[in-house]
């Protein structure tokens, strides 16, 4: 009943910056965690960051903080990543998920819904 719709991504230099966006459908969203999510090629899809229902608590994965950020607005259904200083190593993937839980996890199968992907690719 809930339907993501990531957008955002695009190619970017070294440094710069995007901005990706989530978009859900579904009256309950507002109550669900939502994650941001990233595979690169010949990885494993690993947890990026998150923001609990109400954007009371926010979790990031070690390698972005301080230059992501995670952001919702729960009157438009929508999640924002906003990316800054991205390196090469941020290429990948990204998914957005809902999780029906108002807490942030960091496991991919704590998430049931997903949206379609968003590339994004950082050169050199």
């Amino acid at each position: 009943q809930v339907q993501l719709v990531e957008s955002g991504g695009g190619l970017v230099q070294a440094g710069g910056s995007l901005r990706l966006s989530c978009a859900a459908s579904g009256r309950t969203f507002s109550f669900y965690a939502v994650g941001w999510f990233r595979q690169a090629p010949g990885k494993e899809r690993e947890f990026v960051a998150g923001v609990s229902w109400n954007a009371g608590s926010t979790n990031y994965t070690d390698s972005v903080k301080g230059r992501f950020t995670i952001s919702r607005d729960n009157a438009k259904n929508t999640v924002y990543l906003q990316m800054n200083s991205l390196k090469p190593e941020d290429s990948a993937v990204y998914y957005c998920a809902a999780r029906t839980w108002p807490n942030v996890a960091t496991m991919s199968a704590q998430y049931f819904y997903w949206g379609q992907g968003t590339q994004v690719t950082v050169s050199s």
